[in-house]
């Protein structure tokens, strides 16, 4: 994983979001989906358990069993500990270790596969014990079955106790983070100013990672399409020309600018672009080379979508 510059999020595979069965047509969009990203030079896919009640998984499961020798072309990665709400139960979260090995031997069935290159805790457990936590990880490794571990949506502090007792190495951390979603960043430049209480960017969880090789994957990374096909205000209107104009001038998709302004960032971003839609993965095509974007143009990206001077 440490050489992936981008990731595919797989979380618009396998139809509807309910308990329906997907069907031959959802099998061939995962298809195109997964073509669409090799040819964009993504070799690493992201999963859930949860995304669409199993059937994401379950359709990759098909397309990896129509294709021999594509496992060990790619590096697979999926999340647990969230439970959906079902019947009177409202949703929760459950980091047990019973439960933390029973969601991998299903994710195992349903993609397919004989191991996870990669298992992230989707969402932080109040409940859950870290001891627990690291003796099912680490049997879940000694077994072969999964490679590395990592979290998702997890402060820096959550981080540092799960790690405690764990002695395999925690190596990613999944956050929403983007062009619009810039609390992360905001927060480095918003100590000691008025603006800094509405952050709700938890303090030192990027200084966190990079000092303790935990990388960052950035989720919503294109922002849902609201610097290149769909601004919803003056900002995002004004972000998207810009957008445009640099990619005008540099040869690229508006889709590769905005995936270059994540990956500028020194902390080693890797953005987890989420779209389904074959056409706009091949548009992310040249965001996996270095980013061509100078310090200007960073900045001058980041302060039109702020919509205010930086202080």
């Amino acid at each position: 994983m440490a050489q992936d510059r981008l990731i595919h999020g797989c979380m618009g595979l396998g139809g509807s979001w309910d308990r329906e069965p997907y069907g031959a047509a959802d099998v061939e969009h995962a298809h195109a989906v997964v073509e669409a990203a090799l040819d964009a030079g993504i070799t690493a896919f992201d999963h859930a358990d949860i995304y669409r009640h199993g059937k994401a998984e379950a359709v990759f499961g098909e397309v990896l069993a129509r294709a021999p020798g594509l496992r060990d072309r790619i590096t697979l990665q999926t999340k647990c500990g969230i439970r959906l709400a079902e019947g009177d139960r409202p949703g929760t979260y459950d980091l047990r270790g019973g439960s933390i090995a029973r969601c991998v031997e299903e994710s195992l069935t349903r993609l397919r596969t004989d191991r996870l290159d990669t298992l992230l805790l989707h969402r932080p457990d109040p409940l859950a014990d870290p001891e627990d936590i690291a003796e099912v990880l680490t049997s879940l490794h000694r077994q072969g079955l999964v490679g590395q571990f990592g979290v998702s949506n997890m402060d820096a502090q959550q981080l540092a106790r799960l790690q405690a007792p764990l002695d395999i190495p925690l190596v990613a951390n999944q956050l929403e983070m983007s062009l619009h979603r810039r609390d992360w960043l905001e927060s480095e430049v918003l100590v000691n100013t008025p603006a800094a209480a509405q952050l709700g960017f938890p303090e030192g969880t990027l200084d966190y990672c990079r000092s303790h090789s935990v990388r960052l994957q950035a989720w919503g990374a294109l922002a849902q399409g609201r610097y290149t096909d769909r601004p919803e205000t003056a900002a995002d209107r004004a972000t998207a020309l810009l957008v445009r104009e640099l990619a005008e001038q540099k040869g690229t998709t508006p889709e590769t600018i905005v995936l270059w302004w994540l990956r500028r960032h020194p902390a080693g971003i890797v953005p987890v672009i989420g779209t389904a839609n074959p056409a706009r993965i091949r548009a992310c095509r040249d965001a996996t080379d270095e980013p061509r974007l100078s310090h200007d143009e960073w900045y001058g990206l980041w302060i039109t979508a702020r919509g205010t001077p930086l202080p």
